[in-house]
């Protein structure tokens, strides 16, 4: 991957309170020259200890849509067996500690300042990146506490991502893989997937769902090269859902070499959540770790906020009664498509989309796949959403069908005062996580 000159800081997501303050001290020392190495985070985490090597077992899960609730499945069934689980992702939504859910409860924001800070004596002044910084906070964290599991959600790649220091999870999961961060990763889909293939390792089984044909030929070369043994759906495993019978409801069947496993039909909502569904299933089948028959029903007790959430409070108070409002984080081509097919479902009302975007992401990729199922489109660019896309950009790769918000608020307000009360409609925000965040937090949602 290509060097990046950078200014010596980087542009990050507005971090609030006493964590924010030390993150935004360790923000003026990123490196001046990026080469999206490891060797930075290994030598702070030689000096913190090696916490990443006292970790309980670990799921490591990289991949470009559906790693979020799939690391959410994967937490569903562990503690649905009763286990205690670590879990690692990223952005967070609302509040940087969502980052770190220690033994099933999200860390104290007194616990992750005091955790950063002891990181940031150690670092001593050397250059670092917050994220390398972020990762090596979860790492402390999840050594200090005791666990049964510990789900690890890559943050950009995989073959250089901080998390790839971890020398021998229990398995790994490359979710599905579309075009996304290609200044970063690479402008083909084979380039993409090689990153993302960089966080297999010899003897782990590694997971995979459907990819298209020139990722899977990746996928399963760089297992073969590092001796990993490769979980292809539709030919290691499969899933497919299951009719309603008179003696029990719907649900999904899952196939292997272990044999056949009937699971509940998954909580979060999309066809997409199938697969995220068997990846998390296959993966535990594969790590070797006992779980007892009663955890999988955890995959029909799954939350996520952001991910085809219903919104009840501040602002779906601003819309008619008997309108539906709607959130999903989805914001790469491919999740565009994904999220197309969810779409065919709602036609039994108006959609009216309301899409705010990154400025780094294909606008048009995204839309592309949407506008034929949206009766209405509204550009949105929200002051506080981080490097928000001009409203007047989303105008432009919509074709001009959109119309500018350019504010939630300002745009909901707008269809509410044009409503016919006798057809009631659904919107849906969409776009960006940032601003899947910055909605949550005008809707009044607690993070837990």
């Amino acid at each position: 991957m290509a060097q990046a000159q950078t200014g010596g800081t980087a542009p990050v997501p507005e971090f609030t309170g006493r964590t924010g303050e030390v993150l935004q001290r360790l923000n003026h020392l990123y490196p001046a020259l990026i080469d999206l190495s490891l060797g930075r985070l290994e030598g702070l985490l030689a000096r913190l200890g090696h916490p990443e090597r006292k970790l309980p077992p670990v799921i490591h899960v990289a991949g470009t849509n559906g790693k979020g609730s799939t690391c959410a499945t994967l937490r569903a069934i562990a503690e649905a067996a009763g286990w205690r689980v670590h879990v690692m992702t990223s952005p967070h939504l609302v509040d940087v500690t969502e980052r770190f859910r220690i033994a099933g409860h999200l860390v104290s924001e007194a616990e992750l300042v005091a955790t950063l800070e002891e990181i940031e004596r150690v670092n001593d002044g050397a250059p670092i990146t917050v994220f390398e910084v972020l990762t090596a906070a979860g790492f402390v964290l999840f050594a200090r506490h005791p666990a049964e599991l510990a789900i690890i959600e890559v943050g950009l790649g995989g073959r250089c991502d901080a998390t790839n220091v971890l020398e021998r999870p229990a398995a790994c999961i490359v979710t599905a893989i579309s075009r996304d961060h290609e200044a970063f990763l690479g402008d083909s889909l084979a380039a993409i997937a090689a990153e993302k293939a960089g966080i297999f390792k010899s003897g782990v089984p590694a997971v995979t769902g459907s990819q298209p044909a020139e990722v899977m030929q990746v996928l399963a070369a760089q297992a073969h090269a590092v001796g990993a043994p490769l979980a292809r759906r539709g030919v290691e495993w499969s899933i497919a859902p299951f009719p309603a019978s008179a003696d029990r409801p719907a649900g999904l069947r899952l196939t292997d070499a272990q044999g056949t496993l009937d699971l509940p039909m998954p909580a979060l909502a999309g066809p997409w959540q199938m697969e995220n569904a068997g990846l998390a299933v296959e993966a535990l089948r594969l790590s070797g770790l006992a779980l007892p028959q009663t955890a999988w029903q955890g995959v029909g007790q799954v939350q996520w906020p952001a991910r085809m959430q219903r919104l009840h409070g501040h602002l779906a108070a601003l819309l008619p009664a008997g309108w539906e409002l709607w959130l999903d984080g989805g914001h790469n081509p491919g999740a565009g498509v994904a999220l197309a097919q969810e779409l065919t479902h709602w036609k039994d009302r108006p959609l009216h989309m309301l899409v705010g975007m990154k400025q780094t992401k294909d606008a048009s990729g995204f839309l592309g796949p949407l506008l034929p199922h949206a009766d209405d489109l509204w550009a949105i660019c929200e002051p506080e959403q981080h490097l928000a896309l001009p409203a007047q950009a989303i105008v432009e790769a919509s074709g001009g069908k959109a119309h500018v918000g350019p504010t939630l608020a300002q745009a909901l307000t707008a269809l509410a005062a044009q409503a016919q009360p006798e057809h009631p409609a659904r919107v849906l925000i969409c776009g960006s996580l940032y601003l899947a965040g910055v909605a949550l937090r005008q809707d009044g949602w607690v993070v837990r």
